[in-house]
């Protein structure tokens, strides 16, 4: 499969990124591609984007560029041109971007997996 790793950054310590890394992991080692915005984040901008202990944008050293406009787009992007599966970490669905993430999925007919 094809994997796009969605779930809750904003408001959590350091934006959920251990999560997100240890799913993409484990994913792969089950033989999977996964696309995982943690990563993708961390190649563009460097260590200092998951930083903060709250998990609030506003923590984000103002030096490092981050747009949360490119991130979508690089995000959306492999949601519509390479991925055939969205797996979904706990929590996702009080998250204004997984929740925008997993309606493109829905609207594109991928198959959906949510994670306890």
């Amino acid at each position: 499969m094809k994997i796009y790793l969605s779930g809750p950054m904003r408001g959590i310590p350091y934006f959920n990124f251990p999560r997100f890394m240890a799913e993409a992991t484990r994913l792969r080692a089950d033989g999977h591609e996964v696309f995982c915005p943690a990563e993708e984040d961390l190649k563009k901008y460097g260590p200092r984007v998951c930083a903060s202990p709250t998990g609030n944008l506003a923590d984000i050293d103002p030096t490092i560029k981050f747009s949360l406009r490119d991130a979508f787009l690089r995000d959306c992007t492999y949601i519509c041109l390479d991925a055939d599966t969205m797996v979904m970490l706990p929590g996702w669905a009080s998250s204004k971007g997984a929740t925008a993430e997993y309606s493109l999925a829905v609207a594109l007919g991928h198959k959906i997996i949510e994670l306890e």
